[in-house]
């Protein structure tokens, strides 16, 4: 059976340089729903905020990108913090 987002999000704070994207699709999906665009090479999630973090993911030969996966962890932490958790 596949991971829980706790612990994904756990296996992307230790290796960030080798995150697969689909782990990175799952997590979003699951904390931030359906991406609102998803036809490109990039995926677009929603936020109920304004600007930074963004969640905006790209496919980089089955992986994702460093710096996008930092983004999606601090946009659950605000998501946690938002939410009181």
């Amino acid at each position: 059976m596949g991971q829980s987002i706790e612990e994904l999000l756990a296996k992307f704070e230790i290796s960030q340089q080798n995150v697969k994207f689909s782990d990175l699709v799952k997590v979003c999906d699951t904390i931030f729903g359906q991406a609102r665009q998803s036809g490109t090479s990039h995926r677009v999630y929603k936020t109920p905020w304004q600007g930074d973090p963004r969640v905006n993911i790209q496919n980089d030969k089955g992986k994702a990108k460093p710096y996008q996966d930092k983004q999606v962890l601090r946009a659950v932490e605000k998501m946690k913090e938002e939410s009181g958790a």
